[in-house]
């Protein structure tokens, strides 16, 4: 497989609150890793919450053993949960503070994906976009309920009110999805500051090109930053059809 990450502050926020990590090489328990994480809580609070999840997350699985994926994706993003709540609740300035996380790994012919927040994952497979992860936020709970529709205002508007995040509150549910590796050709992983700003025909366009993956991840970048660039842009594109 071939991948890229990049991340952006994008037009309007004053400092980046997104993280990402990618490894296609062991981490502890896992042959590979891919996390991102958006973080929450103001300036300071948001960068700080985001990137010391992942960093949990990391030193939770580096101490595993090798065994399943899915118990060891849910015990690192719930050891991070507890430990980003326990650090706001000690300190005022980090008080609410908490951040989304999609995490996947390829294991014995499958991607395993755990999910918290409205960051997503995406698969791409014959030129057909999927999204695999779901968002939880008001805005997709009443979309889900039949009470909104999602191409309204309101949904606009709201879309970034997220229900669950990792942090947040003492403790945290972990969505848990399994895809098997014959049903991908390009995995997506990005936060909200892509899929609010490219809508995912969009997306799926320039997956189905022929560009190399850099080059369509840079390509998606520079659509959310020109269509306004109003929140963060992390995104990490993965191709299992390419060799390094």
């Amino acid at each position: 497989m071939l991948f890229f990450a990049i991340t952006d502050k994008g037009r309007i926020r004053e400092s980046n609150q997104d993280y990402v990590f990618a490894s296609d090489t062991g981490t502890g328990a896992l042959n590979n890793l891919f996390v991102i994480a958006d973080g929450m809580g103001g300036h300071l609070a948001g960068e700080f919450a985001s990137e010391h999840a992942v960093q949990i997350v990391l030193d939770e699985i580096r101490k595993k053993e090798k065994k399943e994926p899915v118990p060891v994706l849910e015990s690192a993003i719930n050891a991070a949960n507890a430990g980003i709540y326990d650090m706001a609740q000690k300190d005022i300035t980090k008080l609410g503070m908490g951040t989304t996380m999609v995490a996947a790994t390829f294991y014995d012919g499958h991607l395993y994906v755990a999910n918290v927040g409205d960051s997503r994952l995406y698969v791409m497979k014959n030129g057909i976009l999927t999204q695999i992860t779901r968002d939880h936020s008001v805005v997709q709970e009443l979309i889900s309920s039949g009470n909104l529709d999602k191409d309204s205002e309101i949904a606009r508007e709201k879309k970034h009110v997220i229900t669950r995040a990792v942090g947040a509150e003492p403790e945290v549910r972990v969505d848990i999805f399994d895809v098997a590796y014959e049903d991908i050709d390009q995995v997506l992983m990005c936060t909200d500051g892509l899929s609010n700003m490219v809508s995912d025909e969009d997306i799926e366009k320039v997956l189905a090109g022929e560009s190399k993956v850099k080059q369509k991840a840079l390509s998606l970048l520079d659509m959310a930053l020109k269509n306004g660039g109003r929140d963060n842009v992390t995104l990490l594109l993965i191709d299992v059809r390419e060799e390094m």
